[in-house]
């Protein structure tokens, strides 16, 4: 699986690139055909204290899953995206395993 993680508005420390490249890394336990995974990190310049938001695109053969989450850290919302992305492979999963 490739890796493309970018941070828009501010420089990504290299404990946060590590962080997410390993609960991206995890997601091919669920479903191990990902073709790549595309993160963009961003922060939202307004008064919100959850100005932090964490979208998360991966593609698989046929069908691509986006998930877009805003929290007060950049891990707490990628790790919530990542949730919601491991429930949607799963599901993707049983519907190949059904067809």
């Amino acid at each position: 699986m490739e890796i493309n993680l970018q941070s828009v508005n501010f420089n990504a420390d290299a404990k946060l690139v590590d962080f997410v490249n390993k609960k991206i890394g995890k997601l091919e336990q669920v479903f191990d055909r990902i073709i790549h995974a595309d993160i963009f990190l961003k922060v939202e310049n307004t008064s919100a204290k959850e100005n932090k938001i964490a979208e998360i695109k991966v593609s698989v053969p046929g069908n691509e899953f986006v998930v877009k989450k805003q929290c007060a850290s950049f891990e707490e919302a990628s790790d919530q995206a990542i949730d919601v992305l491991r429930r949607q492979l799963r599901n993707h999963k049983e519907k190949l395993r059904v067809a």
